[in-house]
């Protein structure tokens, strides 16, 4: 007979899902209640305040999809695109890759605009681009690549959409909650997030917000939205309505009050304020990475501090070291994907995550495996030069 599952406390330094608030999994354990009960409808209301808030915008359509932030994404693409539409679609990582797949699914052309994984996305090529094809109607780009852990200027990229008489779709899932993401400010059109990374959140959810030039272009549709679940023009009768909601789906209400419990706690620590504890940390870990003798993989200026990109140091065994620090540790780091597979680790300091324990408990587990490994590392120097960090 199958026995109820108890998972191990697992320290989560991937590329997400992050550990998680024990306020927030207290938050999901309160009684379930209706999704059209009038309590619930409130809270609905206060979780879009509080989006907007994260978000760092007015948008009236700002609201939580019932999906993790693939769905996000997907909801972004679907509603915006018609098929023939031209998109201009960045690809410098493994999430711009997704975005062209949506693009072509809704019956649209990608024109990609590529650069190096591990580098931020060129804003010289993509004003070639809409040179190229001044009848592009949408630029998408990922503003953190969860795959390299490289920040790209979003708000360069947003006014160039702009200047050009284009939407601008921005993935902000590993951004939100870690760096800024001011989506009024940069003039962005649609902006998705999930929030299992910086949120301190359980998976499943996947924040979004239109600003008024999106919801006029849904509004003003020819075709249908290929996704009755992601029809943004059926899901605002939902979390829309100013009166009587009107039924589209069983929301996830536990998850909900979870999410509202995480927006709540960065609400309480400020934006500033959880920024800073993310570059804070970031910065110890790289030194104690550094003095170690490990190199990171992308250049500091374009560096997330929320997600740590370290190249593999030659002849250590990816697979085996990273089984050692899940066994032996119950720490989890993350691979390299695409065509950084086997070449770089990803260290997630997201979140709740984000915090100096996890960064001394990971730099004496790391150092501890590649010693046993043989690596040619430095010991004995990653703690000290991590908490010279901490302490500037």
């Amino acid at each position: 007979m199958i026995s109820s599952f108890f998972p191990p406390q697992r320290t989560l330094m991937g590329p997400g899902p992050s550990d998680v608030s024990p306020r927030v999994l207290g938050a999901l354990a309160r009684p379930t209640i209706g999704h059209l009960d009038p309590l619930f409808v409130q809270l609905m209301d206060e979780i879009k305040e509080l989006l907007q808030f994260a978000f760092q915008t007015k948008n009236e359509l700002t609201l939580p999809i019932s999906a993790p932030g693939s769905a996000g994404m997907e909801a972004c693409f679907v509603n915006l695109l018609s098929p023939g539409d031209k998109v201009i679609v960045c690809q410098n990582g493994v999430f711009g890759g997704r975005m062209k797949e949506n693009v072509e699914r809704c019956g649209a052309t990608a024109i990609m605009v590529e650069d190096t994984w591990g580098e931020p996305v060129s804003i010289g090529k993509v004003v070639t681009a809409f040179d190229q094809h001044p009848d592009a109607s949408i630029l998408a780009f990922v503003h953190a690549e969860t795959s390299t852990g490289v920040c790209s200027d979003a708000a360069a990229l947003c006014a160039l959409a702009r200047g050009r008489g284009a939407l601008s779709i921005v993935d902000t899932v590993t951004s939100l909650g870690g760096i800024e993401v001011l989506a009024d400010d940069w003039g962005a059109d649609a902006v998705y997030s999930g929030t299992q990374k910086c949120l301190s959140c359980v998976p499943g959810i996947s924040p979004v917000t239109f600003s008024a030039r999106a919801v006029d272009r849904i509004n003003n549709r020819v075709h249908k939205v290929q996704s009755w679940f992601l029809d943004m023009q059926l899901i605002m009768g939902y979390w829309g309505g100013s009166s009587k909601r009107a039924y589209h789906h069983t929301a996830p209400v536990n998850d909900l009050y979870a999410l509202h419990e995480s927006l709540i706690m960065l609400q309480e620590e400020g934006l500033e304020a959880t920024h800073q504890r993310h570059r804070r940390n970031h910065e110890g870990l790289v030194a104690g990475l550094e003095a170690m003798g490990l190199a990171m993989a992308v250049a500091p200026e374009f560096r997330l501090p929320q997600l740590n990109s370290v190249l593999i140091p030659e002849g250590v065994d990816d697979a085996a070291l990273r089984t050692t620090l899940l066994q032996e540790f119950s720490l989890e780091i993350g691979a390299g994907l695409g065509a950084l597979a086997g070449k770089t680790w990803r260290i997630g300091l997201m979140g709740f995550a984000s915090n100096e324990r996890n960064v001394v408990y990971c730099l004496n587990a790391l150092e501890a495996v590649l010693d046993g490994q043989n690596a040619a590392i430095n010991t004995g120097v990653a703690l000290p030069a991590a908490r010279a960090a901490l302490k500037r």
